[in-house]
C-alpha cells in the first residue's frame, strides 16, 4: 500500500498538505509542484536499487517460508496447526503495523525510520533461523512482521519522489514486479535451500540482502524533515491492535483447546469484543479518529473492503494448504513441491500485465468476475485431486489460481477507490490493505483447524467400515497386508484409513474456498461502475 495512506489512516496526524514532506502516492495525492517539474536526484538508479533490494527481501518472506513449514515442524516439535502460527504471526504483526509506518515516517524521518525497519527485518529473521522452540519462532515472526511492515510504502515513496510525474509509471512497473518476486521465486529458493543446507537458512538468506539495502540507503537516500506536531490515535490504534491480536490467537488456539470449553479461548473472545467495542465507540466518538466512519457510506469501499477480506482468505489460505499437501501427503521432495508451486506467482505477473491494458477498455467489474471464475474454477478443481493426481496438472491449476489472483486485485484497487475523494483515498488504502491481511491470517487460521477437526472425523467415519462385518475384509489380498487381526495389518490399515481421511479433509477445505469464491461474485455487481482511470498501487497485490 502507499505510504500516503498509512499516513492518513493515522487520523491523527495533520492533514497531508499541512506536512513538511508528506510522502505521496499516486492514488492519494497530486504531486507537488517541485515534484511536477522533475527534481535532480543524484544516484537515482543507486537509490531505485537499493531500496527494490529491500522490497524484494520483504517480499521473499511472504512466500519462502511456506515450503519448510514441515521441516521447521519437526525441528520444533509442533502439530501441523501450531506450525501456521509461523505463518500468521507475521501477517497479524505487519497488519497491525502497516497503518503507523506513515505516522513513524514524518515523526523520525523516512530515512531513519526505513533503515531501522532494514536492520529489525534482518536481525529478526536471523533470530528466527537460530529460534530452538515453537515459542521462539514465532515470537521472533513477531518482530519480523512488525519490522517489515514499513518496508514496501516507504520504499514505494521515495521512488515517486525521485521520478517525476511521466517517469512514475514505469517506476511503478518496476515496483510491481518486484513486490511479485516473491511468490515466484519464494517457494522455489525455499525448497532449495532447505533441501541442500537446512531451513534456517531460508531465515538467514535476509543477512546479505539485508546488509547490501542497508548500505545502499545509507549512503544515497537523502532523509526527509521530521514534523514535530505530527499525531497519531494511540487510543484508536491501540484498540484496534489489541482486538485483531486477541481474535488471531483466539482462532490459532481454538482448535487445540476445543472452543470454548476452554477457560483461555473465553478470556481471548472477551478480550477480543471488548476492544473492538472500544474502538467502535472511540471511531464515532473522537474529534480525529484512527479510522473515519465517514468512508463506509461509500458503496464502493464498503463492498471492496469485503471483496478484499475475501480474497486474502483464498489466496493465502490455499497457499498454505498446499505446502502440507504435496509434501506430507503427495510424498513430494521439498524442491519439487517449490517448483510446482512456483508458476502461481507467474500465473500472477502475467495476467497483472494483461490487466493493465484491458483496464480503460473493458468495464472493471467484468474482469473482477473474470478473476473470481478463474479462482473458484481452480478451487474445484483441486477438490478432484488424489495421490495420483500429475505434476503438470498442479501446475496449471496453480496458474489458473494465479491469474485469477491478477485479475482480481489490480481492478479491485481501482473500483474501490474510484469513488472515493483524494483526501479519503488516504485513510481507505490504509484500511483496504488491513482488510487484506486480517482475511489472510483468518484464513489460514480457519482452514488449518477445519483441516484438523475433519480429518479426525473422516477417520472415524472411514473407520467404522473395517469391521468383520465387512466382507472387503476378507479378501485376499486385504487380509495378507491389511489383517485387521494382526498388529502388523492393524498398523498398515490405520496409516491407509488417515491418508484417505486427510484426502477427504483437504477436498472439503478446497471445496469451501470454491464456495467462498462463487459467494463473492454477487458482490461484483453491487458496484458502482468506476468513473475513470485511476492509478494502481501495486504494493497491494503482495505487501
Amino acid at each position: 500500500m502507499s505510504s500516503a495512506a498509512i499516513a492518513g489512516v493515522a487520523r491523527g496526524a495533520p492533514a497531508p498538505d499541512e506536512l513538511v514532506e508528506p510522502i505521496a502516492s499516486p492514488a492519494a495525492a497530486a504531486p507537488s509542484p517541485q515534484a511536477q517539474a522533475g527534481p535532480a536526484v543524484a544516484n537515482r538508479g543507486a537509490i531505485t536499487a537499493c531500496v527494490i533490494l529491500a522490497v524484494v527481501m520483504q517480499a521473499l518472506d511472504t512466500t519462502i517460508a511456506n515450503v519448510a513449514l514441515p521441516y521447521i515442524q519437526g525441528s520444533v516439535s509442533a502439530s501441523s496447526d501450531q506450525i501456521n502460527w509461523v505463518l500468521t504471526s507475521y501477517i497479524t504483526a505487519a497488519a497491525i503495523m502497516t497503518p503507523a509506518a506513515g505516522y513513524f515516517a514524518n515523526r523520525f524521518g523516512r530515512k531513519r525510520v526505513l533503515l531501522i525497519s532494514v536492520a529489525g527485518f534482518v536481525v529478526a529473521s536471523i533470530l528466527c533461523g537460530i529460534a530452538q522452540s515453537l515459542v521462539e519462532i514465532v515470537g521472533f515472526r513477531l518482530l519480523q512482521g512488525m519490522f517489515g511492515a514499513a518496508l514496501v510504502p516507504l520504499a514505494q515513496s521515495i521512488l515517486l519522489d525521485i521520478y517525476t510525474p511521466e517517469e512514475r509509471g514505469s517506476a511503478m512497473a518496476v515496483f510491481g514486479v518486484s513486490i511479485m518476486v516473491g511468490p515466484v521465486l519464494g517457494p522455489v529458493i525455499g525448497g532449495w535451500l532447505t533441501d541442500n543446507i537446512s531451513w534456517r537458512w531460508v531465515f538467514y538468506i535476509n543477512l546479505g540482502i539485508g546488509a547490501v539495502a542497508f548500505a545502499g540507503i545509507s549512503a544515497f537516500v537523502t532523509e526527509t524533515k521530521r514534523d514535530a506536531l505530527a499525531r497519531l490515535d494511540w487510543t484508536g490504534f491501540g484498540a484496534l491492535s489489541l482486538t485483531i491480536a486477541s481474535l488471531q490467537i483466539f482462532l490459532d488456539r481454538g482448535e487445540q483447546l476445543d472452543w470454548f470449553s476452554s477457560g483461555e479461548i473465553q478470556i481471548e473472545a472477551l478480550v477480543c469484543a471488548c476492544a473492538f467495542y472500544v474502538f467502535l465507540v472511540h471511531t464515532f466518538t473522537a474529534k480525529k479518529p484512527f479510522v473515519d466512519p465517514r468512508l463506509f457510506l461509500d458503496r464502493n469501499f464498503t463492498v471492496g473492503i469485503v471483496f478484499i477480506f475475501v480474497v486474502g482468505i483464498t489466496y493465502l489460505a490455499s497457499m498454505a494448504l498446499m505446502t502440507p499437501y504435496l509434501q506430507t501427503l503427495m510424498d513430494y521432495p521439498i524442491v519439487t513441491a517449490g517448483l510446482v508451486m512456483g508458476p502461481r506467482g507467474i500465473g500472477t505477473m502475467a495476467s497483472m500485465f494483461l490487466v493493465g491494458k484491458l483496464i480503460g477498455r473493458i468495464e472493471v467489474r467484468w474482469l473482477l468476475l473474470a478473476g473470481l471464475v478463474l479462482t473458484a474454477w481452480a478451487m474445484n478443481d483441486m477438490t478432484g485431486w488424489t495421490r495420483d493426481v500429475s505434476e503438470m496438472r498442479i501446475v496449471e491449476t496453480g496458474f489458473v489460481q494465479g491469474a485469477g489472483l491478477g485479475f482480481l486485485f489490480v481492478p479491485l484497487s481501482v473500483v474501490t477507490f474510484s469513488t472515493l475523494s483524494s483526501a479519503q483515498r488516504q485513510d481507505g488504502t490504509g484500511l483496504y490493505n488491513l482488510s487484506r491481511n486480517i482475511g489472510s491470517s483468518v484464513g489460514i487460521s480457519v482452514v488449518t483447524a477445519l483441516l484438523a477437526e475433519n480429518v479426525q472425523a473422516n477417520h472415524a467415519d472411514i473407520a467404522g467400515y473395517v469391521t468383520a462385518f465387512n466382507p472387503m475384509v476378507h479378501l485376499p489380498a486385504i487380509a495378507r497386508m491389511l489383517s485387521p487381526y494382526t498388529a502388523h495389518g492393524r498398523a498398515a490399515l490405520d496409516g491407509v484409513v488417515t491418508t484417505q481421511a486427510t484426502m477427504i479433509a483437504y477436498m472439503d477445505d478446497f471445496r469451501l474456498l470454491m464456495i467462498m469464491a462463487v459467494a463473492a461474485m454477487p458482490l461484483v455487481f453491487l458496484l458502482k461502475k468506476a468513473a475513470g482511470p485511476v492509478a494502481v498501487d501495486h504494493s497491494a497485490v503482495m505487501e
